[in-house]
């Protein structure tokens, strides 16, 4: 029981930027165990965020969608958002697996990262200002987090020596357990649909571009693809 709070714990510290008490010692097999905790961060972004815009606080709607999506970014530290830029930079250059494995690595922005974080950022801000369900943003939270660890499990890791080669391996059915109480919240299951076909589609773009494999970068590309997807299913339900 230890071992699996102090999982749940690394998962909100890694994933969040609640302010909790950050692991200072770190074992072996701690990364992987959390990753099956990924859906309690999704709990905890997505439900600040649908807080957020169901307060009856006379804002324009845009204002509203704004600070949706600030706090979207806030609450997760932009780290997935840091993935998508630095992927699009790497999977879109016309290079050999090899070289977009070094773009990864390069901390400039890129214009590929750059368009392509933009238009997402605009696609975010678009559906939270549509009159989407109260929890919206928590079912594409969770969903996310959860999805993600099939393509964690699915393909090796891109560099062996990186943090998301650390992550993998998190029980899918541990996750699935956690996420579940969503599937009740109506339109959840086309939502879910949804960012299941974006996750795996971007998992194998992804893994094709890199020469078979993924790493932490892809896997911030696949959180907001399937976030971005959950949403679209949730406005278009509407």
């Amino acid at each position: 029981m230890r071992a699996q709070l102090r999982a749940a714990h690394l998962a909100l510290t890694f994933l969040t930027t609640l302010p909790l008490p950050h692991v200072t010692e770190l074992r072996d097999g701690d990364f992987a165990r959390a990753s099956a905790y990924y859906p309690l961060a999704g709990y905890a972004v997505g439900g600040a965020v649908s807080l957020l815009l169901w307060l009856p606080v006379p804002l324009p709607g845009g204002v509203s969608a704004a600070l949706g999506v600030g706090a979207w970014l806030v609450l997760t530290g932009m780290l997935h958002f840091d993935g998508l830029v630095d992927s699009a930079d790497a999977l879109f250059a016309v290079k050999t697996p090899a070289e977009r494995l070094v773009i990864l690595r390069d901390v400039h922005v890129g214009a590929f990262g750059l368009a392509t974080g933009c238009l997402s950022l605009l696609l975010l801000w678009s559906l939270l200002s549509a009159p989407l369900a109260p929890l919206a943003p928590l079912v594409a939270a969770v969903a996310a987090r959860t999805l993600l660890l099939i393509p964690m499990n699915s393909y090796p890791a891109a560099r062996a020596e990186s943090l998301g080669a650390r992550s993998r391996e998190g029980r899918i059915w541990t996750a699935l357990l956690i996420a579940a109480p969503t599937l009740l919240i109506p339109g959840a299951w086309a939502a879910w649909l949804a960012a299941l076909a974006a996750a795996l589609l971007t998992a194998a773009f992804s893994a094709r571009r890199l020469g078979g494999g993924l790493n932490g970068d892809t896997y911030g590309l696949i959180v907001v693809t399937a976030e971005l997807a959950a949403l679209i299913a949730l406005a278009w339900g509407r």
